[in-house]
């Protein structure tokens, strides 16, 4: 048998690599890739040329019967997505599930999530929170969001800048303006900023500022 190996990738500096990332994927066999364009800079980079094969939300269930077969045949297979850890809001389960249904060593590496850092350096509490992802485009989003209404732990929800201020436009009728709620952008790079306050401030500077990059989304849940 071989062995999966979930590897994080930077979400923003590469400098976030770790040595054993680097190290398990010159090792591997194969590794998937979400988009090998994207990865295909990051493997260069660290001089990383190994077989690359593209593994994404479109064709996971087609690759992943050929991708267990090859790790039953005992070879080493690496797992990365274009940014942060696979699996969380990326693809990765399907193959995960796969090995484990299978009795496959599946090994997930710590490194690199954008949801952490925006997190702790929200100053909303974070002993106990839910993590979101993305929020249902249209079916399903009313009623989760009708549900999240009596959560008071610290919520996380990922955003794309298109759609950042109709979405806390939605918070504040679903929570109230004055939910305090951390908007983390730009982790890890050069741009990196959190806008802090509530809801209602949050929408007034996102309206006046062009929000721009990836985005974390972090909002105090109700009060007891």
């Amino acid at each position: 048998m071989g062995k999966l190996y979930v590897v994080p990738t930077p979400v923003g500096n590469l400098e976030d690599m770790t040595f054993r990332a680097i190290r398990i994927l010159k090792e591997a066999d194969l590794i998937l890739a979400e988009d090998t364009r994207t990865s295909g800079i990051l493997l260069k980079h660290f001089e990383i040329k190994n077989a690359m094969q593209s593994h994404h939300k479109f064709n996971e269930h087609k690759t992943v019967e050929s991708v267990v077969n090859r790790l039953k045949a005992g070879e080493t297979v690496a797992l990365i997505s274009d940014a942060g850890t696979p699996g969380i809001s990326d693809p990765g389960f399907l193959v995960v599930r796969e090995c484990v249904r299978n009795g496959i060593e599946v090994q997930c590496l710590p490194g690199a999530t954008a949801f952490v850092p925006a997190l702790v350096s929200s100053g909303l509490p974070d002993e106990r929170f839910c993590f979101e992802g993305f929020l249902p485009q249209k079916k399903g989003r009313m009623t989760r969001l009708t549900a999240l209404q009596e959560e008071t732990r610290t919520m996380i929800f990922y955003e794309s800048p298109y759609r950042l201020v109709k979405t806390l436009t939605q918070f504040m009728e679903f929570f109230g303006p004055e939910r305090p709620v951390s908007v983390c952008r730009e982790i890890s790079k050069v741009h990196e900023e959190s806008v802090r306050g509530t809801l209602q401030e949050v929408v007034a500077h996102f309206t006046e500022v062009e929000p721009r990059g990836e985005i974390v989304i972090v909002l105090g849940g109700k009060e007891n």
